[in-house]
């Protein structure tokens, strides 16, 4: 059975550079094709969720938080909590969350009579409730958007969660290929960079690609592998699967638990001040972000925030009532693969060094989708024309035959197949 032309043009000379580079350069342009646009959509929309709350704190005069004047410090963590019960005497309070920027509100997480939740933004400097938030505002809806393009989760993880986080193998597949295309790229970072703007579209987009590629790699290879991780979280969390060594919920021991004499009376407590002293002495070096309150008797108060390790979260569960420790979960605590799990999020979304940070995050996501528009235009200029001629082989040279001789339909063309050939 005779080959395929197709496949006799890269394996005529197996060993040569050119057949090699030019296969790898097809499967490198053919692996991103088919989502190109996909890709693009994906990129865009992850590009402005890492600054979605920003836009928010433009757009949503509540979300802002600005002290009487410069030598205002925060409110204690009790006294806070005290004036937002004065001014919300119905609301029972969940928790506290403040954000890495001093120029947004804390949120105060709040759950009315009838179960009616919502979230308010408290000024962290006087202890104003300036309003509540929004039910759903841009910074949910560009994440879940970008995270999992708006389809709910019914049971188990969203399917359009997977449609997303698969993207990140064509992406790995592309910056691999692109990287055996692009020979000795290293070299590259101490030359003059190239960026032609007057000889035409084709080769501006193919020099823009090239370089922003370049300075790009350490970027998509962590959207990429962070990307891949959501893949495999989704598969562990829909087969019920767990790689956490936390171990079971702390409760508050029955015989610590106060009893009042009289109904209705309060049942003393520690101050909210104490609870967070207490854990900041068994954490040390962690910054508080985040208060959780007992949900019932049992329950003891959760203190979480980072510390030097900016990427996870440390968290002491307080006795209420007596100010003992009853849990711990340390950054020693985790193992290996954990401290790589719990890293990637914020690694993918830049959440995690305030707002320069984030400005980073957002150039390179620029670039990444900038990157796959470009791959696109260059990708319907040359690569389509590639790829037909790949097919098609080289067009061979045939012998002048004398004039008035006509070749016969049996006799082949020399170098070539018969039609009957190529499709057995």
């Amino acid at each position: 059975m005779a080959t395929p032309r197709f496949i006799r043009a890269f394996t005529q000379n197996p060993m040569s550079k050119p057949s090699r580079s030019k296969l790898w350069f097809l499967v490198h342009s053919w692996a991103a094709l088919p989502i190109w646009l996909f890709m693009f959509f994906i990129c865009a929309t992850g590009t402005i969720a890492v600054i979605s709350q920003e836009i928010v704190w433009l757009v949503h005069p509540a979300v802002r938080a600005q002290a009487p004047d410069a030598n205002t410090p925060r409110m204690g963590y009790q006294e806070l909590l005290d004036t937002i019960k004065k001014q919300e005497p119905r609301a029972h309070i969940n928790r506290l969350s403040w954000p890495e920027e001093s120029q947004f509100a804390l949120t105060a997480s709040v759950t009315y009579p009838g179960a009616r939740s919502t979230s308010l933004y408290v000024n962290p400097y006087t202890g104003a409730v300036q309003g509540p938030a929004l039910s759903f505002d841009l910074r949910q809806f560009m994440r879940a958007l970008h995270g999992w393009l708006l389809i709910p989760f019914t049971n188990g993880y969203s399917w359009g969660w997977y449609l997303v986080s698969i993207l990140s193998i064509p992406m790995l597949v592309s910056l691999v290929t692109g990287l055996v295309v692009y020979k000795r790229f290293w070299r590259a970072y101490f030359q003059k960079p190239r960026l032609r703007t007057g000889q035409g579209s084709r080769i501006f987009w193919g020099d823009f690609h090239r370089l922003a590629g370049l300075w790009s790699i350490w970027f998509v290879l962590l959207i990429s592998i962070s990307a891949m991780w959501f893949l495999v979280q989704a598969i562990l969390g829909d087969t019920h699967t767990t790689i956490s060594t936390q171990g079971i919920p702390a409760v508050v021991a029955r015989d610590q638990v106060p009893t009042v004499k009289t109904p209705g009376e309060a049942v003393p407590r520690l101050s909210l001040d104490q609870v967070v002293a207490n854990a900041e002495r068994d954490l040390p070096g962690m910054e508080t972000q985040q208060i959780f309150f007992s949900g019932n008797a049992y329950d003891p108060v959760t203190v979480a925030g980072r510390g030097a390790y900016p990427l996870m979260y440390q968290y002491a569960q307080i006795n209420p009532y007596d100010g003992k420790t009853e849990d711990l979960r340390r950054l020693s605590d985790r193992n290996g693969l954990e401290f790589f799990t719990e890293s990637m999020r914020p690694l993918h979304t830049g959440d995690f060094g305030g707002f320069w940070l984030k400005l980073v995050w957002f150039f390179f996501g620029l670039l990444l989708t900038m990157m796959s528009l470009s791959g696109l235009l260059i990708w319907t200029k040359r690569t389509t024309q590639a790829t037909v001629k790949a097919v098609r082989g080289e067009r061979p040279q045939t012998a002048r035959r004398p004039a008035g001789k006509p070749a016969r339909a049996a006799d082949p063309v020399p170098g070539t197949a018969t039609a009957r050939e190529v499709t057995e």
